[in-house]
This record gives C-alpha cells, structure tokens and sequence, in this order.
C-alpha cells in the first residue's frame, strides 16, 4: 500500500496544487481521482475467498445470452448492450441510454432466474441504471426430524443494481455497481451489501478495449444464523476485446480471480487414498501439464462473429468449467458454449446455450427494447 501511495504522490502532486488554484479545478480533480483511490483501496484490501467459500453465489450467474455464448464472463465489449454494465460497470455508457433489458435462464432442477435493467444518460453527471436480479429455487416439502412432513417452503435470492459510470478521462471510463443483498431459505434470512467497481480503456477507432474489475466487494449486514458473519465471493478479473480491422470478428480473452494462482480442487488429506483423487505429480511432463492446466483455469475465451450490425452468433470456451465438470472418459463439449441474436431497430433478441456437463446445458434468452425509438413513433403519430 505504501508504494501506490507514493506512486500516486510523485504524479498527482503537481496536478493537485495547480488545481487548487481555481476551485472549478479542485473540485474536477477531486472528481475524477476519487474513483482512482476508491478502486485501489478497494482491491488491494480484497478478499481470498472462490466460489463455495462465501455467500450470495447468485450474483455470480450469467444472466446474459450474449455473455453465456462467450463463455459466461465478459468484462470488455464496449457497445450499446446494457447486459454488460451488469459484468462491469463501467462499461455502462451513453449508448445505452433508455435501453430495457429483460433476461431469463431455466436453469437446472426447477430452479429459474434472470436480470430486468434499465439504463438514462445524464450527460455531465454520467449515465445510471437501475436492475434487479433474482433466483427462485422453487418449492421444497419440508418436514421434521423424524420424517413427518410439516408442509412446504420456498428458497430465493434477490439483488437491486444501482449502476453508475462516468468518462474520466479520454478514452477511460470508471463505474460502481451499488448492490444490496436479500436471500430467503425458508425460515433463515439475511440482508448484505456488495459493490463491483470497473475501470475500462476503449479506443472506439481501433474498436480495442480492455477492463479491470473488483467484484462483490462486500459484507453481510444480517447473517442467517445470528453471530454467524460469512464473507461474500470476491473476485478481481480483467479483459480485452478487440474486433480485427479486416474480418467481422470480436475476439475476447477474460481472466477470473487474477490474485489467486492455484485453482484447482484441493483433495482434503483424509481421502487421498480414494482411488478417484488426484495423485501428486509422479512424472516429470505432468508439472508442465498441470501448469498449463492451472493457468488456463483462470481464462475464458470468446469470438463473435458480426457480418451484419442486425445480427451476431459467437462462441466461447471456459476452461475451470470444462475440467471441473466433465467425465474423466468422456468429455463431450462441456465448457463450450454458443448463441446468436438479432438487433433490430425498436428491440432486439438473443438466444445463448452453455453446456455445463454432459447431462445437460442452460438455456438463456434475453430481450432488450429502445425506449426512445418508442417515444419518437409516439410524436409523430401525434404530430
């Protein structure tokens, strides 16, 4: 911590006493170098902990078609898609202005969930939206300890995204995503607050961008037991998309939980002598592998393809989730994913399908509607 601030000491020193000279340009400074230091106390006090070590997993699910066809995460692709404001703040833009977005998966065992946004541009102030994300479980018998059942009871998750972003500086664009938390298992409830917080570089002549993400930097306000406090997921993630000069294609790359190296599943020393456990390395090629391995865990890779501005189809590739969820004798194409959607002028639809384990895959469909183009039939057919 003592080297960023000195680091930021010897280049800001300067901008901040000739800002003081005006108080239009204290205020400026101030404006746009709080984000900076926000964005740095906030990741580099971050937290260790990966999925199944904390609560409110949910927030963690693809909602998105277009993102679920890339691979499940996407922090990078800058364009008029209000989905992505969700995965990174600061990718929401003025573009997006009066856009809705409306996303559902009918996901596995009964269980549904999705993502409703709505995004207005204030000019000088920045551009907001508002969404609420949610997961139902479903229905569950509940019963005793002796067996006798009692009746029934219900299961969700439920978050509101108030979602902020501003340019900073040329070509930069800084964003918070502001999210309270509100989770139901039957009688055991708790309330939290989290928070994303994006920074994102975007040359639209070049169509190049690449992002940087704290995400779910947050606490449990409320826990389900009382006394009981359990961290939310963390993740610090950063991307680059860029749409080649010559070719209608976008290629993505996207790397998860960059401050943690070691991925993979740790068997507990209790059961190493499961025959299914992983073995330590006994030969010398298989720490090359495992290296590899390890390193491709934290990356998720995307290509769209874009022969049309009206039309899109892309794939993607997730490879924590192929080695996590595939059969040692058969894989078949877990980890792999792909969708397509049409943009037409007043709305637009997507379709995405991940394949999560040979059993089966999610289906995700997203719908988005510009409202403005709406108002402007509206006037004429006044008028």
């Amino acid at each position: 911590m003592l080297f960023f601030a000195k680091l930021m000491n010897k280049f800001e020193f300067k901008k901040f006493i000739f800002a003081t000279g005006k108080s239009e340009n204290l205020k400026k400074f101030y404006m746009k170098n709080l984000f900076l230091f926000a964005f740095l106390i906030f990741t580099l006090s971050g937290y260790s902990q990966i999925g199944g070590n904390g609560v409110y997993n949910f927030l963690n699910l693809t909602n998105s078609a277009r993102i679920a066809a890339l691979g499940g995460t996407n922090i990078s692709i800058y364009d008029d898609d209000l989905n992505f404001a969700k995965e990174n703040p600061a990718l929401l833009n003025s573009e997006m202005n009066k856009k809705l977005v409306l996303n559902y998966v009918n996901y596995f065992a009964g269980i549904n969930y999705g993502y409703a946004g709505y995004a207005d541009d204030f000019k000088k102030f920045g551009t907001i939206s508002v969404g609420i994300q949610y997961i139902n479980y479903g229905n569950f018998v509940a019963a005793d300890e002796t067996g006798i059942i009692t009746g029934k009871f219900t299961a969700a998750d439920y978050a509101l995204n108030i979602i902020w972003s501003k340019q900073l500086f040329k070509n930069i664009t800084g964003g918070v995503n502001f999210k309270p938390v509100y989770s139901h298992y039957e009688s055991y409830n708790s309330f939290g607050i989290a928070a994303d917080i994006g920074i994102t570089y975007y040359k639209k002549e070049t169509d190049f961008a690449a992002s940087l993400v704290a995400k779910n930097i947050g606490t449990q306000i409320k826990p389900y037991y009382k006394g009981h406090y359990e961290p939310v997921n963390f993740d610090l993630q950063a991307g680059v998309s860029k749409k080649l000069a010559h070719a209608p294609f976008r290629v993505n790359l996207t790397a998860h939980h960059i401050y943690k190296w070691d991925l993979r599943y740790e068997v507990p020393e209790d059961i190493t002598q499961i025959s299914f456990a992983q073995e330590p390395d006994t030969v010398k090629g298989e720490a090359l592998s495992n290296f590899l391995d390890n390193a491709m865990r934290h990356l998720i890779i995307g290509v769209e393809f874009l022969p049309l501005k009206s039309f899109y189809a892309s794939i993607g590739y997730n490879h924590q989730r192929h080695q996590e969820m595939k059969l040692i004798d058969k894989s078949g194409f877990t980890g792999f994913s792909w969708g397509f959607g049409v943009k037409l002028k007043k709305m637009g639809f997507s379709f995405g399908r991940a394949s999560y384990h040979l059993a089966g895959g999610s289906n995700h469909f997203s719908i988005y509607f510009d409202i403005s183009k709406f108002e402007k039939t509206e006037r004429v057919e006044v008028n």
